[in-house]
């Protein structure tokens, strides 16, 4: 391949605070949270935001959020290390389909390291003219696949030549994707036993978000219909629900906490649960879904919670990735 036509892969997560410490969490929230994508806001009500995000959030929080990170960190955060995990898997998969024209793959963060923005400087830096970034988000959203649209365009602006940048934009309904989660899933279920009901929790995102038009809500009920159609599930075995809300706004409904402390009630002593929006496992479900809602489902009367892990660098997952790059760069790679 020659320099002209040097070609990357960039698969894309949201961040990670550098170490499980209230400095690095402070650095990573304000950085995540200043974004107006993930707290929307104009005028006075952005002004509004940002004073209590300085003056109370940031100094209240990271204590408290470091040690949760602090209770799954080990030498380095668990997103971090699965995504470095799923980019060498895909680069060798790709090696084998496209030998000698296979791309390069990459990792970057929209918060934290490695940065996105960083990331295409030095691919630019390294001859490479085509990239492909590829969102861990099977859905989309304007809280999280967006920025790095943002991301891109403010980059490509500081740029005379610019990049040949092509973004997924999502894959929630992917064919791929929906029998890896049908298959990760019934292998659980063979290994570990049946329960009463298998719960879907997605992240949220704040109600206001969808009535302007947010697509994410719709595409994570598509992905839940999808899975369930897939793995023959009857209405009654399968819930959508929604967590990780944070502030005083309605967010989208069923929550999941409120849902696991009514299910006991109803009949539902066994669980099984999964979070299809998250291709690597993280904070929000190792520990949030994973310890705290589990302890939410046992208090409340259930008896056997299971959480289901993220597809992380499963194989499955990365033959859907390597799907992804042949659907929208195969002209720049090739077939071998």
């Amino acid at each position: 391949m020659s320099q002209s036509e040097k070609t990357a892969v960039v698969l894309v997560n949201l961040g990670t605070p550098d170490k499980a410490e209230p400095g690095a969490v402070r650095r990573y929230l304000k950085e995540f949270l200043s974004d107006s994508r993930v707290v929307e806001g104009k005028g006075l009500r952005r002004l509004l935001w940002l004073s209590v995000l300085n003056g109370i959030i940031l100094n209240l929080r990271p204590k408290k959020v470091a040690k949760a990170y602090a209770s799954i960190w080990e030498d380095d955060s668990p997103m971090r290390k699965i995504l470095d995990k799923q980019v060498a898997e895909l680069h060798l998969l790709l090696q084998k389909q496209y030998g000698d024209s296979a791309p390069d793959v990459f990792a970057a963060m929209t918060y934290g390291l490695p940065n996105l923005t960083a990331r295409l400087g030095k691919l630019s830096e390294s001859g490479y003219k085509k990239i492909l970034l590829v969102p861990m988000y099977p859905q989309y959203s304007a809280t999280t696949t967006a920025p790095i649209y943002d991301q891109v365009a403010k980059y490509q602006l500081t740029q005379r030549c610019v990049l040949d940048i092509r973004i997924v934009n999502s894959y929630y309904s992917h064919p791929a994707y929906i029998s890896a989660l049908a298959n990760h899933i019934q292998q659980f279920k063979e290994q570990n036993g049946a329960a009463d009901k298998l719960l879907l929790s997605y992240h949220g995102i704040p109600k206001e978000y969808a009535d302007k038009g947010d697509p994410y809500p719709v595409q994570c009920h598509e992905t839940s219909k999808l899975l369930a159609a897939k793995m023959g599930l009857a209405d009654n075995e399968w819930i959508t629900t929604f967590q990780s809300r944070f502030g005083p706004a309605e967010w989208m409904q069923p929550y999941t906490d409120k849902t696991l402390e009514a299910l006991p009630e109803k009949g539902v002593k066994t669980l099984h649960i999964t979070c299809p929006a998250f291709s690597a496992d993280c904070l929000e479900t190792l520990e949030e879904i994973a310890i705290e809602n589990r302890d939410v489902f046992l208090e409340a009367g259930g008896e056997q919670y299971d959480y289901i892990p993220a597809l992380n660098a499963q194989a499955s997952f990365i033959d859907l990735l390597a799907a992804l790059v042949k659907e929208q760069a195969g002209d720049w790679v090739g077939e071998r």
